[in-house]
């Protein structure tokens, strides 16, 4: 296997500085973790991250090209023409001196730092004055006055000189939270040289990223995909790139498609969501603009469906740019299943194949690895350089979420079709995590921040199909005694939400519920939720069911989407 032939990640190393080389073994680790210590380690030496981006901006002299879409006060709005560009060698000094801040209010190598900050330069800078000084960087979104500092007060004295703190190749990077299906999210940890070194080969060869292109990825740097795929591997390739900070629909839904002729993208990566969104308003507003600088486009976030993959490659990309569907998690740090670009003939709506190093396996319910045409558990066989490296604070949890089920496998949680011809499909999650907008939610955890709420007694959450979303959150809800559901309710319960997770979970719909479906041991027949939110009337076998009046209840009064037709229904 690639992965572990030392020659193959180690040319990819020689393209970047470091510190001290590996020597020995360059990787080891153990994924069964019924027998010997889990392990993954890779042994790459000391580096620094700044000075790898120093290095490629020597080799490379690019830019990176930075849009600010006004966003003011309530940040709704973008106005059209407030942007910014900044070198490497800006981007660089701001960096030093933000480092230098930092170092200032006492932090060292392996200190945590909490960045909450909108889609800016200066955002980037944060990120990267961590990794100058060894700190480990985690985007969250707390707001707490007494700690909070004022950027531009304490940056503006700052020298420009900051000399990089040299790291082990397995010292964290950052820590960046995602869902996780027993409600409480997760800190997926990522060191410093096997997610870098990932994240650079995957956007380099994904893309077939050269000097002369202009990248854009439309993701927030919140989630992984603005971390490994705006941050980091473009930078770790002296990339140009375009930082977007608005909504694609204003001034008007022609808005992306403008921003790719004026700073002639190349190689541009959105969501499905997106995509879908966009599709709404027709061919016309993509066609005001003639786009002919784009020469790949990619997918990220969920799995697109064949639909919206024809109209992205037949109206945007004009038949003449692959796409490049990429699969991946934050847990992964990178691509791990992807076509390469001119090299995989294309399927609509597949994965296709692996990246190098990654050994995907099917395995159905009692752990059989199935050959050929198959459908089960997606899972990986060994790990791969830019792979989570451990759950923060809970090394436990890492072990029992990803590699317990099926020992000696990493678990990915989605289910996955192997065709005939080899290539793999993502089915969707086989746990309880729903994919909204290409973001994943536990739907426990949006169930706690409705009971949270004093009117309410118990709260179940399923996904419904959303022509846009892909997936959309339909909650039930039963009240305490003596509460009567209103609008008013309605809106305190999507505020809720809203302000205990994120505005992506906010609701699509609430229902009053009397009563759930659950079976004589009590356990919420999920199931027959779902088939209710899409008002499917053969619920299969309901012979569990402990109290089958609830069934007609939840019936009456309900918000339904046609799943065949794909379009919403009244009643």
């Amino acid at each position: 296997f690639v992965l572990l032939c030392p020659e193959f990640w180690g040319d990819v190393a020689e393209d970047f500085f470091w510190k001290t080389k590996y020597t020995g073994k360059f990787l080891d680790y153990n994924f069964d973790v019924t027998k010997e210590t889990f392990l993954i380690f890779t042994n790459l030496g000391k580096l620094n991250l700044l000075n790898i981006f120093v290095e490629t901006v020597n080799n490379y002299c690019c830019l990176m090209r930075v849009i600010f879409l006004g966003v003011v006060l309530d940040r709704e709005g973008n106005e059209p023409g407030d942007e910014k560009t900044v070198t490497y060698r800006e981007l660089l000094q701001q960096v030093c001196k933000f480092a230098n801040v930092l170092k200032s209010q006492g932090v060292k190598k392996g200190d945590r730092v909490s960045i909450y900050m909108p889609m800016v330069v200066e955002l980037v800078v944060a990120m990267l004055a961590c990794a100058r000084i060894g700190a480990v960087h985690a985007i969250v979104v707390p707001w707490n006055p007494e700690v909070d500092l004022c950027w531009h007060s304490l940056i503006g004295g700052a020298s420009e000189e900051c000399e990089p703190v040299w790291c082990d190749s397995e010292d964290p990077l950052f820590i960046l939270y995602t869902s996780g299906s027993t409600g409480k999210p997760k800190g997926v940890l990522h060191t410093v040289s096997g997610y870098m070194l990932y994240t650079a080969a995957t956007f380099k060869l994904v893309f077939d990223y050269h000097s002369d292109d202009v990248y854009w990825c439309t993701a927030d740097i919140g989630w992984i995909t603005g971390h490994s795929y705006i941050t980091y591997g473009p930078l770790a390739n002296g990339a140009t790139s375009v930082l977007f900070e608005g909504l694609p629909t204003y001034p008007d839904v022609s808005r992306m498609w403008e921003i790719v002729d004026k700073y002639h993208v190349s190689k541009f990566y959105t969501a499905p969501t997106a995509i879908r969104l966009l599709m709404k308003y027709g061919s016309e507003p993509v066609q005001k603009y003639n786009r002919t600088s784009l020469k790949i486009l990619g997918t990220v976030g969920e799995p697109i469906n064949p639909e919206a993959w024809q109209w992205y490659y037949s109206v945007v990309g004009e038949k003449r740019c692959p796409v490049v569907d990429t699969f991946w998690q934050t847990e992964t740090g990178g691509h791990v299943m992807t076509p390469l670009p001119a090299a995989t003939p294309m399927k609509p709506g597949s994965a296709t194949f692996p990246f190098f190093g990654v050994v995907p396996a099917i395995l159905n319910e009692s752990g059989e690895e199935l050959e050929g045409p198959s459908e089960g558990y997606l899972v990986f066989k060994q790990p791969w350089p830019g792979v989570m490296r451990t759950v923060y604070g809970n090394h436990e949890r890492f072990e029992t979420t990803y590699f317990k089920k099926f020992p000696g496998f990493y678990v990915t949680g989605d289910g996955c079709r192997r065709d005939k011809d080899g290539y793999y499909w993502i089915t969707g999650r086989i746990d309880d995590m729903l994919n909204v907008s290409g973001h994943l939610l536990s739907t426990a955890e949006v169930e706690s921040a409705l009971v949270e709420h004093e009117a309410v007694a118990e709260a179940a959450v399923v996904g419904r199909p959303h022509p846009v979303k892909g997936e959309s959150l339909y909650c039930f809800v039963t009240l305490n005694d003596g509460i009567n559901y209103n609008q008013k309710l309605e809106v305190e319960l999507k505020k809720q939400v809203r302000e205990k997770i994120g505005a992506i979970a906010t609701p699509d719909y609430i229902q009053n519920a009397p009563g759930l479906p659950k079976t004589r041991s009590g356990k919420i027949m999920r199931r027959v939720l779902r088939k209710i939110a899409c008002n499917e009337q053969d619920l299969g076998d309901v012979s569990t069911l402990a109290d089958s009046s609830v069934i007609e209840q939840l019936f009456e009064n309900r918000y339904f989407y046609d799943c065949k037709k794909k379009q919403m229904l009244i009643t």
